[in-house]
């Protein structure tokens, strides 16, 4: 079953944990998503990013790579709960590209036992 649903961000607090090279840097961030569509509800999520390139003056100009996991809340076709998605992805000219999973076990009310292997995403910036 491929789900279609919008979103947008509702927080974004990112900060650099790590510079070791000019132009390169780690980052950790804390996000919340509003989810509708298909999905309707709530997302909070923490990814941890290794951008390869960045401009402080241009954040567009990145290119990164990250890993999250996404702790969903609200229904999916009607059904309410709870399920975590990872998400392993890339940045590059002002698109995000990934890869999402439904973790084994992370389902709760009437969304558990959900499952899924993954699906892509794209997202502007």
């Amino acid at each position: 079953m491929k789900i279609s649903a919008t979103f947008m961000p509702k927080k974004w607090d990112e900060t650099t944990y790590a510079q070791d090279a000019p132009r390169t840097k780690l980052t950790r961030t804390l996000a919340e998503f509003a989810y509708s569509g298909q999905l309707q509800g709530e997302g909070a999520v923490e990814y941890l990013m290794f951008y390869s390139s960045y401009d402080d003056q241009d954040p567009h100009k990145a290119t990164a790579e990250y890993v999250g996991l996404i702790r969903f809340a609200g229904s999916l076709h009607g059904k309410s709960g709870t399920f975590i998605l990872e998400d392993r992805g890339a940045f590059a000219a002002t698109t995000a590209k990934s890869s999402l999973r439904i973790l084994p076990g992370s389902g709760t009310g009437e969304l558990a036992g959900i499952s899924r292997r993954a699906f892509p995403e794209r997202r502007g910036a």
